[in-house]
Protein backbone atom coordinates (compact mmCIF):
# COMPACT_ATOMS: atom_id res chain seq x y z
CA UNK A 1 0.00 0.00 0.00
CA UNK A 2 1.17 3.44 -1.11
CA UNK A 3 1.74 5.78 1.90
CA UNK A 4 2.14 9.58 1.24
CA UNK A 5 3.99 12.13 3.48
CA UNK A 6 1.84 14.29 5.25
CA UNK A 7 2.21 18.30 4.37
CA UNK A 8 4.51 19.94 6.79
CA UNK A 9 4.65 23.70 6.52
CA UNK A 10 6.39 24.97 9.49
CA UNK A 11 9.80 25.44 9.16
CA UNK A 12 12.28 27.92 10.90
CA UNK A 13 10.64 31.14 10.22
CA UNK A 14 7.58 29.56 12.99
CA UNK A 15 10.41 28.24 15.17
CA UNK A 16 11.95 31.65 15.61
CA UNK A 17 8.82 33.30 15.92
CA UNK A 18 7.64 31.13 18.70
CA UNK A 19 11.14 31.29 20.35
CA UNK A 20 10.77 35.36 20.93
CA UNK A 21 7.44 35.05 21.98
CA UNK A 22 8.50 32.31 24.53
CA UNK A 23 11.84 34.23 25.41
CA UNK A 24 9.45 37.10 25.95
CA UNK A 25 7.39 35.34 28.54
CA UNK A 26 4.01 36.92 27.41
CA UNK A 27 2.02 34.28 26.30
CA UNK A 28 -1.29 35.96 26.20
CA UNK A 29 -1.73 39.51 26.39
CA UNK A 30 -5.83 39.97 26.63
CA UNK A 31 -7.90 41.58 29.44
CA UNK A 32 -11.22 40.95 29.72
CA UNK A 33 -12.15 44.57 30.16
CA UNK A 34 -12.49 48.30 28.73
CA UNK A 35 -8.38 48.57 29.03
CA UNK A 36 -6.04 48.78 25.58
CA UNK A 37 -5.66 44.83 25.93
CA UNK A 38 -9.20 44.23 25.35
CA UNK A 39 -7.69 43.32 21.73
CA UNK A 40 -4.74 41.81 22.51
CA UNK A 41 -1.25 41.97 22.65
CA UNK A 42 1.42 42.87 19.80
CA UNK A 43 1.53 39.41 17.95
CA UNK A 44 -2.47 39.01 18.07
CA UNK A 45 -2.73 42.66 16.00
CA UNK A 46 0.05 42.37 13.82
CA UNK A 47 -1.35 39.13 12.19
CA UNK A 48 -5.38 40.60 12.29
CA UNK A 49 -3.26 43.68 10.40
CA UNK A 50 -1.13 41.73 7.99
CA UNK A 51 -4.35 39.76 7.51
CA UNK A 52 -6.09 42.87 6.77
CA UNK A 53 -3.98 44.34 4.18
CA UNK A 54 -3.42 40.91 2.32
CA UNK A 55 -7.13 40.35 1.82
CA UNK A 56 -8.38 43.98 1.32
CA UNK A 57 -10.70 44.10 4.55
CA UNK A 58 -11.39 46.91 6.97
CA UNK A 59 -11.01 44.48 10.52
CA UNK A 60 -10.10 41.18 11.02
CA UNK A 61 -10.41 39.45 14.32
CA UNK A 62 -8.57 36.50 14.88
CA UNK A 63 -10.12 33.85 16.90
CA UNK A 64 -8.68 30.35 18.80
CA UNK A 65 -11.07 28.69 16.37
CA UNK A 66 -13.41 29.09 13.06
CA UNK A 67 -16.17 26.81 14.99
CA UNK A 68 -15.56 30.07 18.10
CA UNK A 69 -15.33 32.46 14.61
CA UNK A 70 -18.67 31.00 13.45
CA UNK A 71 -20.30 31.18 17.00
CA UNK A 72 -19.17 35.04 17.23
CA UNK A 73 -20.73 35.97 13.54
CA UNK A 74 -23.98 34.49 14.04
CA UNK A 75 -24.58 36.42 17.48
CA UNK A 76 -23.68 39.65 16.14
CA UNK A 77 -26.46 39.60 13.89
CA UNK A 78 -29.03 40.31 16.19
CA UNK A 79 -30.67 36.70 15.69
CA UNK A 80 -33.96 35.90 17.89
CA UNK A 81 -34.53 32.84 19.27
CA UNK A 82 -36.57 30.95 16.69
CA UNK A 83 -35.19 32.71 13.92
CA UNK A 84 -34.01 30.79 10.93
CA UNK A 85 -31.21 30.79 8.92
CA UNK A 86 -30.16 28.97 5.94
CA UNK A 87 -27.21 26.57 5.13
CA UNK A 88 -26.11 23.81 2.87
CA UNK A 89 -26.26 20.09 4.65
CA UNK A 90 -22.98 19.66 2.59
CA UNK A 91 -20.55 21.03 5.33
CA UNK A 92 -19.06 20.02 8.90
CA UNK A 93 -21.40 20.27 11.97
CA UNK A 94 -19.63 23.46 13.43
CA UNK A 95 -21.83 25.31 10.70
CA UNK A 96 -25.22 24.25 12.05
CA UNK A 97 -24.55 24.11 15.69
CA UNK A 98 -23.13 27.92 15.83
CA UNK A 99 -26.85 28.55 14.59
CA UNK A 100 -28.24 26.56 17.75
CA UNK A 101 -25.98 27.77 19.98
CA UNK A 102 -27.89 31.19 19.65
CA UNK A 103 -31.57 29.49 19.86
CA UNK A 104 -31.81 29.85 16.25
CA UNK A 105 -33.02 26.94 13.48
CA UNK A 106 -31.06 25.85 10.61
CA UNK A 107 -32.83 25.53 7.69
CA UNK A 108 -31.47 22.89 5.03
CA UNK A 109 -31.15 24.52 1.10
CA UNK A 110 -29.82 21.87 -1.64
CA UNK A 111 -26.10 22.18 -3.33
CA UNK A 112 -25.71 23.53 -6.68
CA UNK A 113 -24.42 19.86 -8.46
CA UNK A 114 -21.69 20.65 -10.14
CA UNK A 115 -19.98 23.19 -7.82
CA UNK A 116 -20.86 21.64 -4.55
CA UNK A 117 -21.61 25.16 -2.73
CA UNK A 118 -24.98 26.11 -1.79
CA UNK A 119 -27.59 26.51 -4.57
CA UNK A 120 -29.23 30.40 -4.87
CA UNK A 121 -32.60 28.92 -6.36
CA UNK A 122 -32.75 26.47 -3.18
CA UNK A 123 -31.93 29.31 -0.59
CA UNK A 124 -34.89 31.24 -2.30
CA UNK A 125 -37.40 28.56 -1.82
CA UNK A 126 -36.16 28.06 2.00
CA UNK A 127 -36.86 32.05 3.10
CA UNK A 128 -39.92 32.48 5.13
CA UNK A 129 -40.63 35.63 7.73
CA UNK A 130 -38.94 33.56 10.30
CA UNK A 131 -34.91 33.77 8.16
CA UNK A 132 -32.58 36.22 8.95
CA UNK A 133 -29.51 35.36 7.76
CA UNK A 134 -27.71 33.01 4.85
CA UNK A 135 -24.74 30.49 5.57
CA UNK A 136 -22.82 30.56 2.21
CA UNK A 137 -20.19 27.93 2.57
CA UNK A 138 -17.08 27.94 0.10
CA UNK A 139 -17.01 24.43 -0.03
CA UNK A 140 -13.67 22.22 -1.14
CA UNK A 141 -11.46 25.36 -2.50
CA UNK A 142 -13.87 27.91 -4.42
CA UNK A 143 -16.43 30.21 -3.69
CA UNK A 144 -20.33 30.01 -3.62
CA UNK A 145 -22.19 32.28 -6.32
CA UNK A 146 -21.84 35.17 -3.71
CA UNK A 147 -23.50 37.91 -6.75
CA UNK A 148 -26.94 35.97 -6.87
CA UNK A 149 -26.59 35.21 -2.62
CA UNK A 150 -26.52 38.75 -1.72
CA UNK A 151 -28.67 39.89 -4.62
CA UNK A 152 -31.13 37.27 -2.77
CA UNK A 153 -30.36 38.77 0.80
CA UNK A 154 -30.58 42.13 -0.48
CA UNK A 155 -34.04 41.46 -1.94
CA UNK A 156 -35.19 39.96 1.51
CA UNK A 157 -33.56 41.86 4.16
CA UNK A 158 -31.14 38.96 5.42
CA UNK A 159 -27.58 39.09 6.33
CA UNK A 160 -24.75 36.86 4.82
CA UNK A 161 -22.27 34.86 6.92
CA UNK A 162 -19.31 33.57 3.92
CA UNK A 163 -17.82 30.86 5.63
CA UNK A 164 -14.51 30.30 3.56
CA UNK A 165 -12.61 28.05 5.85
CA UNK A 166 -11.68 25.61 2.62
CA UNK A 167 -11.25 28.59 0.76
CA UNK A 168 -8.48 31.16 1.62
CA UNK A 169 -7.07 32.75 -0.95
CA UNK A 170 -9.35 31.96 -3.58
CA UNK A 171 -11.06 34.66 -5.88
CA UNK A 172 -15.12 35.86 -7.00
CA UNK A 173 -14.54 38.30 -9.50
CA UNK A 174 -11.59 39.09 -8.10
CA UNK A 175 -12.78 39.52 -4.51
CA UNK A 176 -11.07 37.30 -2.28
CA UNK A 177 -13.85 34.89 -1.07
CA UNK A 178 -14.83 35.79 2.64
CA UNK A 179 -14.62 38.95 2.16
CA UNK A 180 -17.64 39.60 0.02
CA UNK A 181 -20.57 39.39 2.64
CA UNK A 182 -21.34 41.08 5.76
CA UNK A 183 -18.85 38.46 7.76
CA UNK A 184 -16.43 35.85 6.47
CA UNK A 185 -13.51 34.26 7.86
CA UNK A 186 -11.36 31.31 7.36
CA UNK A 187 -10.17 28.61 9.64
CA UNK A 188 -6.24 28.05 10.67
CA UNK A 189 -6.49 24.45 12.02
CA UNK A 190 -4.00 21.91 11.13
CA UNK A 191 -5.16 20.87 7.73
CA UNK A 192 -6.10 24.39 6.32
CA UNK A 193 -3.83 25.84 3.66
CA UNK A 194 -1.66 27.76 6.28
CA UNK A 195 -2.22 26.89 10.06
CA UNK A 196 -1.54 28.26 13.74
CA UNK A 197 -2.41 24.57 15.07
CA UNK A 198 -6.07 25.68 15.55
CA UNK A 199 -7.26 29.25 15.11
CA UNK A 200 -9.10 30.73 13.10
CA UNK A 201 -9.90 35.15 11.42
CA UNK A 202 -13.23 36.38 11.20
CA UNK A 203 -13.17 39.97 8.42
CA UNK A 204 -15.93 42.46 8.27
CA UNK A 205 -15.85 45.58 6.49
CA UNK A 206 -18.57 46.51 9.00
CA UNK A 207 -17.96 49.22 11.99
CA UNK A 208 -20.72 48.03 14.43
CA UNK A 209 -19.84 44.45 13.46
CA UNK A 210 -16.29 44.25 14.19
CA UNK A 211 -17.32 45.77 17.57
CA UNK A 212 -19.82 43.24 18.41
CA UNK A 213 -17.74 40.40 17.22
CA UNK A 214 -14.53 41.55 19.20
CA UNK A 215 -16.93 41.99 22.15
CA UNK A 216 -18.25 38.36 21.66
CA UNK A 217 -14.49 36.96 21.59
CA UNK A 218 -13.22 38.60 24.77
CA UNK A 219 -16.14 38.19 27.46
CA UNK A 220 -18.01 41.62 26.06
CA UNK A 221 -20.22 41.80 29.05
CA UNK A 222 -17.56 42.92 31.02
CA UNK A 223 -15.87 45.72 28.65
CA UNK A 224 -18.96 47.42 27.16
CA UNK A 225 -18.32 51.09 27.06
CA UNK A 226 -20.65 53.72 29.90
CA UNK A 227 -22.41 54.82 25.52
CA UNK A 228 -22.41 51.00 24.58
CA UNK A 229 -23.94 49.86 27.88
CA UNK A 230 -26.72 52.40 27.08
CA UNK A 231 -27.64 51.08 23.88
CA UNK A 232 -29.88 47.80 23.14
CA UNK A 233 -27.74 47.26 19.88
CA UNK A 234 -24.75 46.46 22.12
CA UNK A 235 -26.47 44.60 24.77
CA UNK A 236 -28.17 41.93 22.84
CA UNK A 237 -26.44 38.74 22.25
CA UNK A 238 -23.77 40.12 24.17
CA UNK A 239 -22.87 37.46 26.45
CA UNK A 240 -19.39 37.18 25.49
CA UNK A 241 -16.76 33.98 25.90
CA UNK A 242 -13.25 33.08 25.59
CA UNK A 243 -12.25 32.75 21.65
CA UNK A 244 -8.93 34.31 22.32
CA UNK A 245 -6.21 33.13 19.72
CA UNK A 246 -2.87 33.65 21.68
CA UNK A 247 0.05 35.17 21.15
CA UNK A 248 2.16 31.90 19.97
CA UNK A 249 -0.25 30.95 17.62
CA UNK A 250 -0.33 34.49 15.85
CA UNK A 251 3.07 34.43 15.63
CA UNK A 252 3.08 31.10 13.53
CA UNK A 253 0.34 33.25 12.20
CA UNK A 254 2.39 35.73 10.67
CA UNK A 255 5.02 33.41 9.31
CA UNK A 256 2.44 31.07 7.46
CA UNK A 257 0.80 34.13 5.99
CA UNK A 258 4.15 35.17 3.97
CA UNK A 259 3.80 31.25 2.20
CA UNK A 260 0.20 30.97 1.38
CA UNK A 261 0.58 32.10 -2.71
CA UNK A 262 3.34 29.42 -2.61
CA UNK A 263 1.10 26.73 -1.29
CA UNK A 264 -1.82 27.77 -3.35
CA UNK A 265 0.72 27.74 -6.40
CA UNK A 266 1.34 24.27 -5.54
CA UNK A 267 -2.09 23.45 -5.27
CA UNK A 268 -2.93 24.76 -8.63
CA UNK A 269 -0.15 22.59 -10.54
CA UNK A 270 -1.43 19.48 -8.85
CA UNK A 271 -4.87 20.14 -9.73
CA UNK A 272 -3.59 20.96 -13.44
CA UNK A 273 -2.03 17.76 -13.54
CA UNK A 274 -5.13 15.98 -12.02
CA UNK A 275 -7.64 17.61 -14.53
CA UNK A 276 -5.05 16.51 -17.52
CA UNK A 277 -5.39 13.03 -16.98
CA UNK A 278 -8.79 12.92 -15.41
CA UNK A 279 -10.65 14.58 -18.38
CA UNK A 280 -10.99 11.91 -20.47
CA UNK A 281 -10.92 8.97 -17.43
CA UNK A 282 -14.01 7.10 -18.33
CA UNK A 283 -17.25 7.44 -15.62
CA UNK A 284 -15.28 10.75 -14.14
CA UNK A 285 -16.23 14.73 -14.64
CA UNK A 286 -12.84 16.93 -13.25
CA UNK A 287 -14.19 19.46 -10.45
CA UNK A 288 -15.98 22.70 -12.16
CA UNK A 289 -14.87 26.12 -11.30
CA UNK A 290 -17.27 28.98 -11.02
CA UNK A 291 -16.87 31.39 -14.02
CA UNK A 292 -14.93 34.43 -12.74
CA UNK A 293 -13.94 32.63 -10.06
CA UNK A 294 -10.77 30.73 -8.52
CA UNK A 295 -10.00 27.28 -6.63
CA UNK A 296 -7.57 26.84 -4.15
CA UNK A 297 -8.33 23.25 -4.02
CA UNK A 298 -8.77 21.75 -0.21
CA UNK A 299 -10.30 18.54 -2.10
CA UNK A 300 -10.23 17.52 -5.03
CA UNK A 301 -14.07 16.74 -5.97
CA UNK A 302 -14.32 14.27 -8.61
CA UNK A 303 -17.77 13.56 -9.95
CA UNK A 304 -18.24 9.43 -10.88
CA UNK A 305 -21.26 8.33 -13.39
CA UNK A 306 -22.20 4.80 -12.60
CA UNK A 307 -24.13 4.66 -15.68
CA UNK A 308 -21.09 5.29 -17.61
CA UNK A 309 -18.88 2.56 -15.34
CA UNK A 310 -21.96 0.38 -14.80
CA UNK A 311 -19.80 -0.31 -11.44
CA UNK A 312 -20.55 0.90 -8.07
CA UNK A 313 -18.81 4.25 -6.72
CA UNK A 314 -18.73 1.90 -3.51
CA UNK A 315 -16.85 -0.62 -5.03
CA UNK A 316 -14.66 1.74 -6.73
CA UNK A 317 -13.97 3.27 -3.45
CA UNK A 318 -13.02 0.48 -1.91
CA UNK A 319 -10.45 -0.41 -4.52
CA UNK A 320 -8.86 2.90 -4.39
CA UNK A 321 -8.78 2.69 -0.88
CA UNK A 322 -7.24 -0.64 -1.18
CA UNK A 323 -4.72 0.61 -2.91
CA UNK A 324 -3.63 3.46 -0.74
CA UNK A 325 -5.08 6.75 -2.44
CA UNK A 326 -6.38 8.91 0.36
CA UNK A 327 -9.88 9.46 -1.08
CA UNK A 328 -13.52 10.08 0.12
CA UNK A 329 -16.65 9.03 -1.04
CA UNK A 330 -18.99 11.31 0.91
CA UNK A 331 -19.58 14.29 3.50
CA UNK A 332 -21.28 15.22 6.21
CA UNK A 333 -24.70 15.20 5.23
CA UNK A 334 -26.08 17.25 8.32
CA UNK A 335 -29.54 16.71 8.19
CA UNK A 336 -28.98 12.80 8.45
CA UNK A 337 -27.83 13.36 11.79
CA UNK A 338 -29.70 12.42 15.00
CA UNK A 339 -29.71 15.91 16.42
CA UNK A 340 -31.86 16.85 13.22
CA UNK A 341 -34.07 13.77 12.87
CA UNK A 342 -34.80 14.34 16.40
CA UNK A 343 -34.67 17.74 16.61
CA UNK A 344 -33.71 17.70 20.11
CA UNK A 345 -30.70 20.56 20.98
CA UNK A 346 -31.90 21.80 24.36
CA UNK A 347 -33.39 19.54 26.90
CA UNK A 348 -35.81 16.67 26.17
CA UNK A 349 -38.62 19.01 24.10
CA UNK A 350 -37.35 20.14 20.84
CA UNK A 351 -36.21 23.06 21.54
CA UNK A 352 -35.19 25.50 20.04
CA UNK A 353 -38.02 24.28 17.06
CA UNK A 354 -40.71 24.44 19.37
CA UNK A 355 -40.02 28.21 19.74
CA UNK A 356 -42.22 28.26 16.52
CA UNK A 357 -45.57 26.61 15.53
CA UNK A 358 -44.48 25.41 12.28
CA UNK A 359 -43.37 21.28 11.07
CA UNK A 360 -39.57 21.34 10.06
CA UNK A 361 -38.66 18.95 7.73
CA UNK A 362 -34.94 16.98 7.39
CA UNK A 363 -35.63 13.77 6.07
CA UNK A 364 -34.32 12.39 2.89
CA UNK A 365 -34.63 14.04 -0.38
CA UNK A 366 -34.97 17.38 1.25
CA UNK A 367 -31.71 17.94 -0.72
CA UNK A 368 -31.15 15.85 -3.83
CA UNK A 369 -28.05 16.85 -5.18
CA UNK A 370 -26.42 16.83 -1.96
CA UNK A 371 -27.77 13.39 -1.48
CA UNK A 372 -27.06 12.28 -5.01
CA UNK A 373 -23.66 13.10 -4.68
CA UNK A 374 -23.59 11.35 -1.07
CA UNK A 375 -25.03 8.01 -2.40
CA UNK A 376 -23.71 7.79 -5.36
CA UNK A 377 -21.58 10.07 -7.19
CA UNK A 378 -18.76 11.99 -4.94
CA UNK A 379 -15.24 10.59 -5.18
CA UNK A 380 -13.00 13.27 -3.86
CA UNK A 381 -9.63 13.20 -3.45
CA UNK A 382 -7.53 14.71 -0.24
CA UNK A 383 -5.42 17.81 -1.09
CA UNK A 384 -5.18 18.72 2.71
CA UNK A 385 -3.21 16.11 4.66
CA UNK A 386 -0.54 14.64 1.95
CA UNK A 387 2.24 16.76 0.06
CA UNK A 388 1.90 15.05 -3.60
CA UNK A 389 5.52 15.35 -4.79
CA UNK A 390 5.84 14.70 -8.42
CA UNK A 391 6.27 11.10 -8.23
CA UNK A 392 3.42 11.00 -5.96
CA UNK A 393 1.02 12.55 -8.61
CA UNK A 394 1.94 9.66 -11.16
CA UNK A 395 1.39 7.31 -8.28
CA UNK A 396 -2.04 8.35 -8.22
CA UNK A 397 -2.86 7.72 -12.06
CA UNK A 398 -1.41 4.29 -11.78
CA UNK A 399 -3.54 3.70 -8.87
CA UNK A 400 -6.56 4.52 -11.24
CA UNK A 401 -5.33 2.53 -14.22
CA UNK A 402 -4.80 -0.66 -11.72
CA UNK A 403 -8.42 -0.02 -10.65
CA UNK A 404 -10.04 0.88 -13.86
CA UNK A 405 -8.72 -2.03 -15.29
CA UNK A 406 -9.16 -4.55 -12.38
CA UNK A 407 -13.00 -3.54 -12.28
CA UNK A 408 -13.00 -3.65 -16.29
CA UNK A 409 -14.27 0.19 -16.62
Amino acid sequence: MKKFKKINHIGKPEIKAVTKVLQSGILSDYVGDSSKNFEGGKYVRKFENNIKKYFNVRYAITVNSWTSGLNCAVGSLDIEPGDEIILSPWTMSACATSILMWNAIPVFADIEYDYFTICPKSIEKKITNKTKAIMAIDIFGQSCDMYAINKIAKKYKLKVISDSAQAIGSKYFNNYSGTISDIGGFSFNYHKHIHTGEGGVILTNSKLLSRKLKLLRNHGESALSKNEKNKLIYLNNMIGNNYRLGEIECAIGIEQLKKLKKILKRRAFIAKKFDKFFDNFKGLTIPMIRPGSTHVYYAYPLIYNENITRVKRDIVFDELKKNGLPVAKNYELLHYKPLFQNMIAYGNKRFPWSLNNKKYNYQKGICPNAEKHQHNTFLGISMCIHEYSNKDIENIFKIFEKVWKKLKI
